[in-house]
């Protein structure tokens, strides 16, 4: 049995594919399916050490990616296109997949189409309300498509489409217990805790935000805060200058990366979280915080904010637009939610309800069964 699994190269493509891949493997242990292989094909690997932890086979295929706004690398990108495109039929038609598990992004289209010339069965899962344009398109050939909103199945054909939520890593699911993560990044325990959120690569508009806000904020909150690995050194150079000769500075922990164990500690001992609106919304909501989402703008087909205002409409969290995201908006909302007991109360069980568990395994199993049928 050999299944392909492919994806767009950021973390809201690849940790979903490693929460499937997980669920995979443990179907394989206990059913003793003899000869599996998993396959990872993306331009670039992402996280070596994870794929190797989940049994990947890496294979490296060069794509181009077609902007919808004018630019000249356009032009270029559609010879790598055609080059990502040849490569992957060559590696494809070597592997022979039983089944492909497409995720979305421009990094997949080269296996996708491959795939699909070589008629080798596909499951798509989508995790915005909007379809992307590659899981859009390849809706029409797939065998299976899942998705994380009930919103986005109205792009795809009814019959071929499941609601099934946003596939989750296991080791992240679930919250660590209050008490042990406070002893962990060794915090108060009679203070209310803020997550920030910005994605592996950090939010820049976020990060100056919580920045100008935190004299205010370390006041009556402690701050976790990711500022991703390329700003990690900017914001902590602001943030020692904010908060010189502050009392209370050291209520303000800055983070380049959380990796999981800090993830799930974080999520243990937070009060409400700030985060972007994509797929970490999710585990947001397997975890049960409110949040405040900040969406982002310029997001394709602007599924962002679609993203953000479903959640929203859940009553799960409260959604501030980037052209209304200032500190003093922010330290607003996050007073008024935190103050607000009954109101906190009801978005944490929200949230909860929201979220949907047991997606991975679902589509792990289905999965499975596809390549198992297929190799008869």
């Amino acid at each position: 049995m050999k299944i392909v699994f492919t994806g767009g190269g950021t973390g809201g493509h690849f940790y979903p594919i490693i929460a499937v891949a997980q669920k995979v493997n443990e179907i394989i242990d206990h059913e003793n399916i003899i000869g599996a292989k998993l396959y990872y094909i993306s331009d670039s690997p992402y996280d070596k050490e994870i794929l190797f932890e989940n049994g990947f086979l890496y294979e490296e295929i060069s794509t181009g990616k077609m902007r919808t706004y004018f630019s000249f690398r356009n032009f270029f990108d559609v010879f790598k296109i055609f080059f990502g495109i040849i490569n992957a039929v060559f590696k494809m038609f070597s592997i022979y997949p039983d089944v492909v598990f497409g995720k979305g992004g421009y990094a997949s289209f080269p296996t996708i189409f491959a795939a699909r010339f070589l008629r080798i069965p596909i499951l798509i899962h989508e995790s915005d309300s909007a379809p992307g344009r590659v899981n859009k398109w390849a809706g029409y050939f797939a065998k299976k498509i899942a998705v994380s909103f009930l919103e986005a199945a109205d792009y795809f054909p009814s019959q071929k489409v499941a609601w099934t939520g946003q596939p989750i890593r296991a080791e992240i699911e679930h919250p660590a217990p209050r008490r042990e993560a406070l002893e962990y990044f060794k915090l108060e325990s009679n203070l209310p805790v803020i997550l920030i959120i910005g994605g592996s690569q950090g939010a820049e508009l976020i990060n100056n935000t919580i920045l100008d806000a935190l004299p205010r904020l370390i006041k009556n909150y402690q701050i976790i805060h990711q500022t991703g690995v390329n700003n990690f050194k900017m914001v902590t150079g602001r943030a020692e200058v904010v908060l010189t000769d502050n009392q209370y500075k050291l209520r303000y922990l800055s983070i380049a990366y959380l990796n999981s164990l800090q993830i799930k500690m974080a999520a243990g001992v937070a009060t409400i979280v700030i985060s972007r609106a994509g797929s970490t919304l999710f585990e947001i909501a397997s975890w049960g915080v409110p949040s405040i989402l900040v969406p982002f703008t310029e997001s394709n087909a602007n599924h962002a904010k679609k993203n953000a205002f479903n959640y929203a409409r859940a009553g799960a969290c409260n959604v501030i637009e980037e052209m209304n995201m200032t500190a003093n908006i922010l330290s607003s909302e996050i007073e008024r939610i935190i103050g607000d007991k009954a109101s906190h109360e009801i978005m944490a069980q929200n949230a909860k309800t929201f979220n949907k568990p047991g997606a991975a395994m679902k589509i792990a199993r289905e999965l499975v069964d596809i390549a198992l049928s297929h190799e008869k």
